[in-house]
């Protein structure tokens, strides 16, 4: 088979690559300029691109770039820098994989005349209910599953995971053994366009500007203040710097056009449902209790999908207990099992209060469980 090998400089997608030419595959490797800003973290700095480049010769292959800058800044970076200026909470991951990883390069591969495309993510393809299913990888600590719950067929049918069955102990030492030069590299970590010397503060305000505002309690009354409204999310507790005792307070809403936060406590946040948008289902609407993962790394929890329009791509995930709130613009991922059966982003606008939650359907509540911050 033709594989277009994705080589992103990093350990995980030099074994990827590895292990299709030990599987007999023909296999071009291809890197893929995403970021051209200042990057200091992740993987789209300079050094990535000479790292797979040299990884490539290691293994024998040829080796291009394809810059897809354009096409990241319009499906990724301005979507982010947008959901900032309206007190969403994006997940850039999702949408890079969604847009360019899959989408881009599936479409250049069809192209040059490729069978499939391979990636180093933590993750696998199986089948389930007669088609092809992204599914949890091997290492549940590197499980990537969730921000690939957009792929789905027909793209799945062309897509190779090649180290999903592998622990990233057994992907360094597979590296290792063959002597490239990734082997040691540490994992990319965070959003790759926001430096780690700068932070989202610099990033965002050039772009959106940032406003301080003023921070109320449930009732209305003013317990402090933050140094911008579009840097704070649902659920978050550290750096509110919150005037007054009492125990400890979370933020339940955001309003970034009245530069107002809301703080309450942990029960505040408690809801028995999320209206989700931007849903994607591969099969089926599935009926029944399913898992649902609300954060790249979050513990699944029992829930129902209800009211779901394929076509308008919206839907309600009933949760059997009632959960902290999701902050909109996150991901909200259903599974079967290990199996993705697709996903969609939490929506903006009203929310029912923890009152309406629980008077809805008491069994949705359940013993409270204390959110985390970002």
């Amino acid at each position: 088979m033709r594989v277009l090998a994705a080589l992103s400089g990093g350990v995980d997608s030099s074994v990827a690559a590895a292990e299709l030419v030990a599987a007999g595959h023909e296999v071009v490797a291809v890197t893929m300029r995403l970021w051209g800003g200042p990057s200091d973290r992740g993987c789209c700095s300079v050094s990535d691109v000479e790292d797979a480049r040299r990884v490539a010769a290691q293994l024998g292959l040829e080796h291009h770039v394809f810059d897809f800058a354009e096409q990241f800044d319009a499906h990724v970076v301005e979507p982010y820098v947008q959901a900032h200026a309206t007190g969403r909470t994006p997940n850039p991951c999702v949408e890079c994989n969604r847009h360019l990883k899959f989408d881009a390069l599936l479409e250049r591969a069809d192209v040059l005349g490729f069978d499939a495309v391979a990636t180093g993510h933590h993750a696998r393809i199986v089948e389930h209910e007669g088609r092809r299913h992204v599914a949890r990888g091997s290492d549940a600590a590197k499980d990537q599953s969730y921000v690939l719950h957009p792929l789905v067929a027909p793209a799945t049918e062309r897509v190779l995971f090649p180290i999903g069955g592998l622990t990233k102990a057994e992907v360094r030492e597979r590296a290792t053994r063959l002597g490239l030069r990734t082997a040691r590299k540490p994992d990319s970590q965070d959003t790759c366009f926001i430096t780690a010397s700068g932070g989202r503060a610099a990033f965002l305000g050039p772009r959106t500007g940032l406003h301080p505002g003023e921070v109320v309690d449930v009732d209305g009354a003013p317990v402090g203040r933050v140094d911008a409204v579009e840097l704070v999310t649902i659920g978050q507790r550290r750096g509110l710097e919150l005037a007054g005792g009492g125990g400890r307070r979370y933020v339940v809403d955001v309003d970034v056009p009245a530069r107002r936060v809301v703080v309450g406590p942990s029960e505040q946040l408690r809801r028995g449902s999320v209206a989700l948008e931007r849903v994607v289902w591969n099969g089926p609407v599935p009926t029944g209790a399913v898992d649902v993962q609300t954060s790249a790394h979050g513990t699944p929890a029992a829930a129902i999908v209800t009211g779901a329009d394929p076509v308008a791509g919206t839907a309600e995930v009933r949760w059997e207990r009632s959960r902290p709130r999701v902050a909109p613009g996150q991901s909200v991922v259903v599974y079967r099992g290990d199996v993705v059966l697709g996903g969609g982003v939490a929506a903006s606008g009203p929310e029912p209060g923890p009152s309406a939650a629980a008077d809805a359907d008491p069994a949705l509540l359940g013993d409270l469980e204390e959110p985390s911050g970002p």
